[in-house]
């Protein structure tokens, strides 16, 4: 089963470093970095890849900075493009930056499986409180 792990911004590379390497281990699953390029310098990037022993980004959507339109736009048509050349059984987004919405769309309106992975990280177990 090949999935896309899409990541864009600091949180989200911590979060999809342990899904990365769960999926990674087991049999059956292809788990594929796709960067965004939302975040793109070594301080809010590339550090994390090497922290959390992650591979370079097996596909890397060059998006960079600009405005919330011009963001998610470009994730959107950038993310179009790679799902039309190799389609995955699954694209998982999580966060809740342009990018996450951006590529969320594009794989909903393409008919590909997706998953948001969000607050469950750190809710150390505890989701509502009194």
């Amino acid at each position: 089963m090949k999935i896309h792990l899409i990541a864009a911004a600091r949180p989200n590379f911590m979060k999809i470093a342990p899904l990365y390497h769960e999926l990674n281990k087991r049999e059956g699953f292809e788990p594929i970095i796709v960067h965004t390029g939302q975040h793109y310098d070594l301080n809010m990037s590339d550090v994390f890849f090497k922290n959390f022993n992650l591979p370079e980004p097996h596909i890397h959507l060059n998006v960079g900075s600009g405005t919330h339109a011009f963001q998610t736009g470009n994730v959107m048509i950038a993310y179009e493009k790679v799902l039309l050349k190799d389609r995955p059984d699954l694209t998982i987004v999580v966060g809740d930056v342009n990018s996450t919405v951006a590529a969320f769309m594009v794989a909903v309106k393409s008919g590909v499986k997706t998953a948001h992975l969000e607050a469950g990280l750190h809710s150390r177990g505890t989701l509502f409180t009194n």
